[in-house]
């Protein structure tokens, strides 16, 4: 096939630059992939292997690109975006693997170029390893990519972008960056929280009771074993997003605890039951309007294989040019 890019640069060579480079590679839709990183290593060793044809600073990398991936944290994406600003072709397209869109949706059409276009990618796959040595060529294989375009996005440009993703092995899916921060607040960020508080709260449990911790405990809490520097600006990033689901969940968790205090079996047990419908009425795909809207999010991988791991905020102080997921 005739490569529909012919040159990406990849700015932060952790797990989810790796597999996009991986990947990317597998399907042949690039000529030339270049690696922008922090740490040389991880650039040498990928070069070395043929998994990147060029390695350097941002502003080299992105000379020529006609597609630049951001895969650092999204705290430094914008300073990273200036530091490759000289670099940048008047026609290239600019996307990011952030968990958390409405502030980059502001921040960063402002900082390119003229000509220069952004639209947002979340590609909602992970892992809980680190660095480019776990990318992976399959790790965006049936997984929802989300993109989110703006008002004044060219539909040639999402389509171009839609297509480099789904040769990844992705199933795209359209949200207003709005509408991505709302989403991803309930189906991944409401449900680290709950696992923080709940693995923050079992500090108070008997020593003894983590003798007799099965299967049903180490699900749950499995998502609250992540990182929790990286977790703490992700949520601060989206703290907007996650008030009303976070408001839903105390009001819920209150009523089945007040139901269970005073006995009240009946009503504690149609509480269940209502719960449990809920969760079987998202598993089934419903048909969104938009013809480039894909099936639904509830396949996204999480836990062990956790998406929002991927990307998070850092402080003014960037630790690092390229995302460690």
């Amino acid at each position: 096939m005739t490569p529909r890019f012919e040159k990406i640069a990849i700015i932060g060579l952790g797990l989810l630059g790796a597999s996009v480079a991986r990947a990317a590679r597998r399907a042949d839709v690039v000529e030339c992939i270049a690696a922008a990183s922090r740490r040389r290593g991880p650039m040498e060793t990928a070069l070395a292997a043929g998994i990147v044809d060029e390695i350097g600073g941002c502003e080299e990398v992105v000379r020529g690109a006609d597609l630049v991936i951001v895969c650092s944290p999204i705290g430094v994406m914008a300073q990273l975006l200036e530091r490759a600003s000289p670099g940048f072709r008047p026609d290239a397209l600019v996307t990011d693997v952030g968990s958390v869109k409405g502030p980059l949706a502001d921040q960063i059409p402002a900082i390119l170029p003229e000509g220069v276009e952004y639209i947002g990618s979340h590609p909602m796959a992970g892992s809980h390893e680190r660095g480019a040595e776990h990318g992976r060529a399959d790790l965006f294989e049936g997984a929802p990519c989300v993109l989110t375009p703006r008002v004044d996005t060219k539909g040639s440009s999402l389509a171009r972008l839609s297509d480099f993703w789904q040769e990844l092995g992705a199933r795209v899916v359209i949200r207003t960056p709005e509408e991505h921060d709302v989403d991803v607040a309930w189906v991944s960020h409401v449900p680290h929280v709950v696992a923080f508080a709940f693995a923050h709260a079992f500090q108070e449990a008997p020593q003894r009771a983590s003798e007799l911790a099965g299967s049903g405990f180490r699900d749950f809490t499995r998502i609250g074993r992540s990182d929790s520097e990286m977790w703490s600006e992700i949520l601060n990033a989206n703290r907007k997003s996650l008030a009303g689901p976070l408001q839903a969940f105390g009001q819920s968790l209150a009523q089945l605890g007040a139901a269970l205090e005073a006995g009240e079996v009946e009503t504690h047990e149609e509480f269940l039951a209502q719960a449990r419908q809920a969760l079987e009425r998202s598993a089934t795909p419903s048909i969104s309007s938009g013809a480039q809207r894909a099936p639904r999010l509830e396949e996204a991988r999480s836990g062990g294989e956790n998406p929002e791991i991927s990307v998070g905020m850092v402080p003014a102080n960037p630790r690092s040019v390229e995302n460690d997921s």
